[in-house]
């Protein structure tokens, strides 16, 4: 079997590359391990998870209201197989509706796992009746979008389904009474968030001297605060852990650091230290491309690999590892296919942390521009002179903004509150624009909304804020 163009993985990037190039008039085969499409991101990631932050949310909202706005509502009664049921409904949902649209483009879907015989052939494995008689496929052209899965340090792998990874805490199994997630980054703080709103007694524990390493300090706070009510104070940073072991049905866990030293047991833990890309077992080696040290594909802003005939897009193909990145590397290589120049040369890739307040930022960020060298101007509008926030009772935000002062044009941006990752997107769109920070503040926002905040951080550069009193600086 042969085709022009072969996309080796169904999530994010490998769907929207095979449908882009189907959209464009090529033939294309997309190769799939998973019965399903939608990758990592829809079937244990994204998606899922956000269904089960929708709960928490809710839960949460409710409790506030019960807190402070005199609405009584009585203990919510948690029924985990509905949750479950529908979580996987919203999967379900998804993942059909991709099926309808790859039979509607004629997407050639093939169940198996691919690697690669040579530059230009790819070996199936599996006993799906899509795969072609003799088991191979040659092509011109192939798009690698194989994705990344979560890393487990070997000293955590103990046989035991009680110490999962970021796959088994979506599958939901039960509420434990007591759960310990190892790591404090996005994925661990997001499912932490979950089960503690469902009932459990969550307990975080970092290696580092802060939650989410790499994010703005500032922006952690307000998240930080928030958390060590919900977790009641059981977030241990500069903390490692020892070793786990299961005991009597439990996981005893040994602390070594200056909060928490010692053992502790149990019922289930959450490893969430990381994610590695997906390129072992590929045969890259059979073929031009190349993987460097940290399991990355090399590849150039056109998303090429060193071999002529290989592309590399999403996880597999470096940092950040976000789907709507590689949704946006899956366009280019397309088009790089079709001999357009194209390149994929963002000024700005949103990232948002799901949690409870929202945390999200786009361009540059204060560490970045102290580590470099840039100098910028920082403008914060605190959310407690938003009317809106106010109106909510979530007024423990900001609006942030990363200014040139020399040009005036935007260069980062950073908000934490409820909607952050909804707000970004404008904020994105104005650095990738190249605005300068007027162009914003002259641009009517709706009122009351939080969007407004945006304007109102870039007043403040100009001390014309409204409703806070700055003087001028400029």
């Amino acid at each position: 079997m042969h085709a022009p163009v072969v996309v080796l993985g169904g999530g994010p990037g490998g769907y929207a590359a095979a449908f882009l190039a189907a959209d464009e008039g090529l033939e294309v085969v997309l190769v799939e391990a998973e019965p399903r499409l939608g990758g990592t991101c829809l079937l244990r990631g994204c998606i899922p998870s956000k269904a089960l932050l929708h709960v928490a949310k809710v839960i949460e909202e409710a409790h506030e209201l019960t807190e402070g706005w005199g609405v009584e509502f009585s203990k919510p009664t948690i029924d985990i197989d509905k949750v479950r049921a529908r979580k996987d409904k919203v999967i379900e949902t998804l993942t059909g509706g991709l099926g309808q649209l790859a039979k509607r483009r004629n997407v050639k879907v093939i169940r198996a796992r691919g690697s690669f015989e040579n530059s230009t052939t790819l070996v199936l494995e599996g006993d799906d009746p899509s795969i072609p008689e003799g088991k191979k496929i040659t092509f011109d052209y192939c798009v690698v979008a194989t994705g990344s899965v979560p890393a487990m340090p070997p000293a955590f792998k103990i046989g035991s389904d009680r110490v999962m990874d970021s796959t088994g805490a979506l599958l939901l199994r039960d509420i434990p009474a007591k759960l310990l997630v190892i790591g404090g980054g996005y994925i661990g703080l997001e499912m932490g968030t979950v089960y503690a709103s469902l009932g459990s007694k969550v307990s975080v524990v970092e290696m580092t001297e802060g939650l989410l390493p790499g994010a703005d300090r500032d922006l952690v706070k307000p998240l930080h605060n928030k958390l060590k009510t919900l977790l009641e104070n059981r977030i241990y940073l500069n903390t490692k852990v020892g070793s786990i072991a299961e005991v009597d049905n439990q996981v005893e866990v040994t602390f070594e650091g200056p909060g928490k030293f010692g053992h502790e047991r149990f019922d289930r833990v959450l490893v969430s230290v990381g994610r590695r890309p997906v390129t072992q077992g590929l045969g890259l080696e059979n073929t031009a491309a190349q993987v460097n040290q940290r399991g990355f594909i090399v590849c150039d802003k056109q998303q090429r690999t060193n071999d002529p005939h290989i592309f590399a897009i999403g996880d597999v193909a470096g940092d950040p590892m976000l789907a709507h990145k590689a949704s946006h590397e899956a366009r280019v290589a397309i088009e790089v296919i079709l001999g357009r120049p194209a390149v994929f040369d963002k000024a700005a890739i949103p990232a948002v942390v799901f949690t409870d307040p929202e945390i999200a930022w786009a361009g540059l960020t204060d560490e970045q521009a102290k580590r470099e060298g840039i100098a910028v101007a920082t403008e914060t509008y605190p959310w407690a002179a938003s009317g809106r926030a106010q109106a909510l009772g979530r007024t423990e935000g900001f609006t942030k903004w990363l200014i040139d002062p020399e040009t005036q044009r935007v260069l980062g941006c950073g908000i934490v509150g409820s909607g952050a990752g909804e707000l970004i997107s404008e904020a994105a769109l104005a650095i990738e624009m190249g605005c300068e920070i007027r162009d914003v503040t002259e641009t009517v926002h709706p009122h009351p909304t939080l969007s407004e905040t945006l304007m109102n951080a870039g007043e403040v550069h100009f001390g014309t804020a409204t409703e806070i009193y700055k003087p001028k600086k400029h």
